[in-house]
């Protein structure tokens, strides 16, 4: 790949219009009204101070306006992110670490996802988020979303809650309601209100801002000394820093990187298709790999922490009308000016505040329609979906996200392992031969069965192959036909015990045959000698080329 084609940013800044201006810097002041406060908020969700969200977004918007493919995409603090950064950071530091030292452990984290992007990017493995299958990944989404909710009700309520999990975070918040800050609950409970009643009856409208502006105004008019404020905010552009954590440190985070990758890879990738549709673009996967790693290395090296795309983000910066990545780069400028010029603007927004906007964001997460839809649909991706809900709420959030991973790879196991098979007949005015569970009255031949494997023959499945002719073996048939159109592959195990169920097949006089079998699996075959016991003639082009040997064979 040439040069050039690793810098969008370049191209994009040579194509760029000039009657894209004006729509760029109003969608851009727009995103930054939405910017600041989440992500101030989605850094406290994570475990660090809410500057760290403020330098993450300028970073992140920077890099990958320079790097990312995408004209729109915008990326940033993610709730989806939060509770696995935190998930590992805090741990860290409670067990004994300064407590400064959580935003080095961010920024390291945050330094490996970009390192890995990169690598995958270069070495085109896009292909990884295919490792979440959309039910795990809604299950894994949907435990997230419930985990949010709980471990920011006591925030909302005015008290902090201890413990690690959401049944710790569910059991801290009951027990301490004694504890509750009516002013807390009245401003956060109020601007979740009208964040969400905004969403749902004037979605242009800002929801986010008119509820932060309200709660600021509440806090300072009424002299709410009782309700938790964010305090005065570091004045300047956030310093160039290398961050140094001990080995030990450095492979639990490793660790951690790893599931933030695939989890933001495969955001992404959802993401930018979607978007990319509207626009009649073209997803460029590894490449947009290149773009949110060098996103997450510049966070990393300015005190920030692992970023991804927002898909509510990208969402208020197309409404608003953006064109290009000007309008990142105008909500980056955006935040730095307010944090140069006005450092205490944003010192008296309230901590309830920032975790309505984060509860806001854990709801829209939450997929219950998509949770009924499978359940309707099909019940197994149902049960993979809860199973990967109940990882997240049981074991936590990184162990969830393995959990997740694992029974994708396992459901795809499970089709290679159990694949539909099905006994095929010749229904009457229908052209082919045809599954009989749907034609039960279709004519089958004496002494003929067709039957069909809907898988490629591999280690995994031989057996259930062996075991299902030996089943359709007992009916005393002469021959066994199987419609190999969806047999793949056939590796050296099923060929081994193809040659000793051919064997045992002639023992009592049954031939076994392969009719529509493709060319390059025919090929492997023939590598295979398998033909040594199974006749070379008992391979036939279509289903009727063997019907019709059959019936010239057997004079029926």
């Amino acid at each position: 790949m040439r040069g050039a084609q690793w810098v969008p940013g370049i191209q994009a800044a040579a194509s760029y219009r000039a009657e894209w201006l004006p729509k760029d810097l109003v969608a851009g002041l727009v995103l930054t009204t939405l910017l600041v406060p989440q992500g101030m908020a989605y850094a406290e969700l994570a475990g660090l101070p809410p500057i760290t969200g403020l330098y993450t977004s300028i970073l992140c918007l920077v890099a990958y306006a320079i790097f990312g493919p995408s004209r729109v995409l915008v990326l940033g603090p993610d709730s989806s992110l939060g509770p696995m950064i935190a998930a590992v950071v805090v741990p860290i530091v409670l067990a004994g670490g300064d407590p400064g030292k959580a935003v080095a452990l961010a920024s390291v984290l945050a330094l490996l996802v970009g390192l890995f992007m990169t690598v995958a990017a270069v070495a085109k493995l896009g292909f990884v988020a295919d490792l979440l299958s959309h039910p795990t990944q809604l299950g894994y989404i949907n435990g997230l979303a419930v985990t949010i909710f709980f471990s920011q009700l006591p925030k909302l309520f005015g008290f902090p809650v201890e413990g690690e999990g959401l049944f710790d975070d569910i059991t801290g918040f009951v027990t301490g309601l004694g504890g509750t800050v009516p002013a807390a609950v009245a401003i956060g409970a109020g601007g979740l209100a009208v964040i969400l009643g905004l969403q749902r009856v004037l979605p242009r409208v800002p929801g986010i801002l008119v509820a932060v502006v309200g709660a600021i105004a509440a806090v300072t008019l009424l002299d709410l000394d009782d309700v938790a404020v964010v305090g005065p905010l570091p004045q300047g552009f956030p310093p160039f820093t290398i961050p140094l954590v001990t080995l030990q440190e450095l492979g639990v985070l490793a660790a951690a990187a790893v599931g933030i990758t695939l989890v933001s890879v495969t955001d992404t990738i959802s993401t930018a298709s979607t978007f990319a549709a509207r626009a009649g673009q073209e997803v460029r996967g590894n490449q947009e790999m290149a773009g949110i790693g060098a996103a997450n290395l510049a966070a990393g090296l300015f005190q920030g922490f692992p970023v991804s795309t927002s898909g509510s983000r990208t969402a208020v910066a197309a409404t608003a009308g953006a064109k290009s990545q000007v309008t990142g780069l105008v909500g980056a400028v955006a935040i730095t000016l307010m944090l140069l010029l006005v450092p205490g603007l944003l010192q008296d927004m309230p901590q309830p505040m920032l975790a309505a906007v984060v509860i806001a964001a854990s709801i829209g997460l939450l997929d219950v329609a998509g949770m009924v839809r499978l359940w309707r649909q099909r019940r197994v991706e149902f049960a993979l979906a809860l199973a990967a809900f109940v990882g997240v709420a049981v074991f936590g959030v990184l162990p969830g996200i393995a959990v997740a991973v694992a029974l994708s790879v396992l459901n795809v196991f499970r089709r290679a392992w159990w694949p539909y098979r099905t006994v095929l007949g010749k229904p009457d005015g229908v052209d082919g031969y045809h599954d009989l569970n749907q034609y039960p009255d279709a004519t089958q031949l004496d002494g003929l069965v067709i039957w069909r494997f809907d898988a490629p023959l591999i280690f995994a499945n031989a057996r259930t192959f062996r075991e299902e002719v030996r089943r359709l073996a007992q009916r005393r048939p002469r021959w066994i036909v199987v419609a190999a159109e969806p047999i793949t592959d056939v590796d050296t195990t099923a060929a081994d015990m193809l040659e000793e169920l051919d064997e045992e097949l002639n023992a009592k006089g049954i031939s076994l045959v392969f009719a529509e079998l493709k060319h390059p699996v025919k090929e492997k075959i023939d590598r295979y000698e398998l033909t040594r016991t199974i006749d070379p003639e008992h391979f036939y082009p279509t289903l009727d080329d063997a019907v019709a040997a059959y019936r010239e064979r057997h004079r029926t």
